[in-house]
């Protein structure tokens, strides 16, 4: 494990590079001007001059080549530069909303997790049933809907309508202190429609595992030697059924960081989201840089930690080959 780490690592300082210096290249192609965002509406009333100034002062007059490298080698030593639209140095920026994102998406991914395994593994048990039927259909559908739309029909539901849950933010409106009983409050319905978003996958990957490790010969044996039901399903079938669920793992990161900067949009929650939209438009080229750096980080975190359970559940993989 600690050799396929070691090369994954080695992997990932190219591509690191790359998505790095495509950002720079994409913004310095963006028609966008940084400085205009900046400035704001006293833009407006600036002459060159001043703009002038005020491009060589945020470095933006230099090519993107040398932008680029210039954050570079400061990022190295743990300066990801000043962020320009924020006011406020990028390592920051990223750390004041990097813990909110953070809880949201580990939250929303446990619960997709869970729910997705037992609903697999009830609608697995009898395959064709109604409730295989009703799984699978539902898994369908949630697959197709979009995750903002989702977001939009949780708020009209339980905020607008019910009003059992709040609409956004992270504390109520006239709380002066952050507490964890309005932080869980607030975020049971981001996190649950971003587990929704999530939840079809391991529901369908689940399904199909177990239903086809019940159809095995060892099973079948089991089985034909008396063993009861649940130790056939959870000792057996379930055990070899997760392990397609675990390349799940890796390749639903990019998909759960992007359906949660639209849900943190939705619900107003103080994440990474405000802060991507943001660079974006304003064209924050050290911003942009670490936020896509971050990104692309927790991509290949994602498909390390999928190969190495993969390869601990499953002893006939090896991870030298990987």
């Amino acid at each position: 494990m600690a050799r396929l780490a070691g090369r994954r690592l080695l992997f990932a300082a190219p591509i690191l590079l790359v998505v790095t210096f495509g950002v720079f290249a994409i913004a310095a192609a963006s028609p966008f001007d940084p400085v205009k965002a900046y400035a704001g509406t006293a833009a407006l009333g600036a002459d060159a001059e001043t703009l002038a100034r005020l491009r060589e002062n945020l470095g933006v007059d230099q090519p993107f080549t040398s932008r680029w490298w210039h954050w570079l080698t400061a990022a190295v030593t743990g300066d990801f530069g000043q962020s320009g639209v924020m006011r406020q140095p990028v390592a920051q920026v990223i750390g004041e909303r990097l813990t909110w994102s953070t809880l949201l998406c580990a939250v929303a991914f446990a619960v997709a997790v869970l729910a997705g395994t037992v609903l697999g593994v009830l609608a697995a048990r009898r395959p064709g049933s109604l409730l295989d039927r009703a799984v699978t259909s539902l898994a369908y559908s949630l697959e197709a809907a979009p995750v903002f739309w989702l977001a939009l029909l949780a708020v009209w539901l339980f905020a607008l309508r019910l009003g059992v849950l709040p609409a956004g933010g992270l504390t109520d409106t006239a709380s002066e202190q952050v507490t964890a009983a309005q932080v869980t409050r607030h975020l049971v319905l981001p996190a649950a429609v971003l587990a929704v978003s999530q939840l079809p996958w391991f529901t369908l990957y689940v399904r199909q595992g177990v239903a086809d490790a019940l159809a095995e010969d060892p099973v079948r044996g089991a089985r034909a030697r008396g063993v009861s039901e649940r130790t056939v399903l959870l000792d057996h079938a379930l055990r070899s059924g997760l392990l397609p669920v675990l390349t799940l793992v890796g390749s639903r990161v990019p998909e759960l960081i992007t359906g949660a900067l639209l849900v943190e949009s939705v619900f107003s929650w103080p994440g990474i989201a405000a802060a991507t939209v943001q660079a974006a438009t304003a064209v924050d080229f050290p911003l942009l840089a670490a936020l896509t750096t971050l990104a692309t980080a927790a991509v290949l975190a994602g498909n390390l930690l999928a190969d190495l359970l993969y390869g601990l559940f499953d002893p006939r993989v090896d991870l030298d080959d990987m």
